[in-house]
């Protein structure tokens, strides 16, 4: 082989690397929406992560080193978020050497609620990301966002 073929060779192997690590968290984790009327007008969106075995994805406070979770709603004049989003599960805290500190997680399942008050009687839904990043014992995969869109109201 030429030199320009094993060069050539080489990016499309360290290409096809990239794109499967960066698709990878997206595949661990499973996501899901749902919003649940609780009073008139108020509607908690529950949004849950389905975490592959063997894999855990940080808490919002994940600690120092991994990325933690975050949401970012994009603004919606029918909508007003109330409050933070609220974590439901079982949180594991571990001293993780890989970032020489204590760091919050969960593994299996997490549920992450956002409150938010509808402003007419409107549908409209609720659209934004969630940013995560999952590790297990041996390996981190890169954070990855993925897109939340929720019906409200109607």
């Amino acid at each position: 082989m030429n030199t320009k073929k094993i060069t050539l060779f080489g990016l499309a192997l360290l290409m096809g690397t990239l794109v499967m690590a960066q698709s990878g968290s997206a595949t661990q984790v499973q996501w899901s929406y749902t919003a649940k009327k609780i009073s008139d007008k108020v509607y908690e969106i529950h949004m849950i992560a389905k975490i592959g075995g063997g894999w855990h994805m940080y808490s919002q406070n994940g600690g120092d080193g991994p990325v933690s979770t975050s949401f970012t709603f994009t603004k919606n004049p029918l909508l007003a978020p109330s409050g933070k989003v609220r974590e439901v599960g079982k949180m594991v805290t571990k001293f993780e050497e890989a970032f020489k500190s204590n760091v919050r997680y969960y593994e299996n399942m997490v549920e992450f609620v956002q409150t938010v008050q509808l402003k007419g009687k409107a549908k409209t839904s609720l659209a934004g990301k969630v940013e995560f990043m999952v590790c297990n014992d041996h390996e981190c995969l890169p954070p990855t966002d993925v897109n939340i869109n929720v019906n409200v109201g109607g």
